[in-house]
């Protein structure tokens, strides 16, 4: 097997983790969350129209700012959502499993032992194995 088949293997592991089912179970749940889908598209229709306001020869702040405070209003009012607070939580497990999954792949190309690589853990050289900021390793 050769590392394209093994990471499309690892593609449908993912898919069939507990976290993954989680997650698609809450994102089917937004999705069916009338009162959220229309908190989603006011706000959108608000930053469509903040846009046109911006762009503008000679934009009308007052408006601008007023639109502004009602997307703030309304993304407040969509994080509150419980399905979108649910989604948002599933989402967070998932994001870190992930990050692990790249700390580990990046560790062995790196040349690290991935089966002993601990993605979590501090390293000596001040690494803390999540890699979605760092500009490369040592």
């Amino acid at each position: 097997m050769n590392v394209i088949e093994l990471a499309r293997n690892l593609g449908k592991a993912i898919q069939e983790d507990p976290d993954y089912a989680k997650l698609e179970q809450t994102r089917k749940a937004n999705d069916a969350d009338e009162a959220l889908q229309a908190l989603i598209e006011k706000f959108n229709l608000l930053g469509m129209t903040m846009e046109v306001e911006a762009g503008k020869n000679e934009p009308d702040e007052a408006r601008i700012d007023k639109l502004n405070a009602e997307m703030m209003e309304l993304y407040s009012k969509i994080l509150e959502n419980e399905t979108m607070a649910a989604f948002n939580e599933a989402k967070a497990v998932m994001d870190q499993k992930m990050d692990e999954v790249v700390a580990i792949l990046a560790a062995a190309v790196n040349g690290e032992d991935p089966m002993t690589f601990d993605p979590n853990a501090q390293h000596s050289d001040g690494c803390g194995g999540d890699c979605s900021c760092c500009s490369g390793c040592h």
